[in-house]
């Protein structure tokens, strides 16, 4: 499965295609479709961020998946997120998409928008791992494997 090619704009209001920008070996998204599943994109980023300092070319990123709307209420919505997160990095890694969700979710096989999904992509955005809902420690020690196996192979590959 490959990640479709969307666009959209990070909190520091670059445009960014996705996944032609995204900046590592690995990637880990962390895909959000309502405001109240930020709690559990949250429950990861302390895994997430482990991960990047354990494993260079790993990097990670929150995309909120929002229907598409007009410039104004894009906007809108855009610059109240900003003003909820100071934390530069964090902005930089918060990609919101105004895209046609359905087709989103049918590119990546998600069922619904009940919980928030974990994708990891290689840097063609080939989706290598995924798994649905909020952190547990099974499903941290499950992405942490996967992270390593990956890490691996793309170690073997460059030697």
């Amino acid at each position: 499965m490959r990640f479709p090619q969307v666009t959209g704009s990070n909190l520091l209001r670059r445009k960014v295609t996705l996944p032609d920008d995204l900046q590592g070996e690995l990637n880990i998204l962390f895909i959000a479709f309502q405001q109240w599943h930020q709690a559990l994109v949250d429950s990861w980023v302390p895994m997430a961020r482990q991960l990047e300092q354990s494993f260079p070319g790993v990097q990670f990123y929150e995309l909120p998946v929002i229907y598409k709307m007009n410039f104004f209420s894009q906007t809108f919505l855009n610059e109240g997120m900003r003003a909820g997160i100071p934390n530069p990095t964090t902005r930089q890694k918060t990609i919101t998409l105004y895209i046609d969700k359905k087709a989103f979710r049918q590119a990546l096989d998600i069922p619904d928008e009940d919980t928030i999904w974990v994708l990891v992509l290689d840097r063609q955005g080939n989706v290598l791992w995924r798994i649905d809902g909020a952190y547990s420690q099974e499903k941290g020690d499950a992405l942490f494997k996967a992270i390593q196996e990956y890490s691996a192979v793309n170690r073997t590959a460059s030697s």
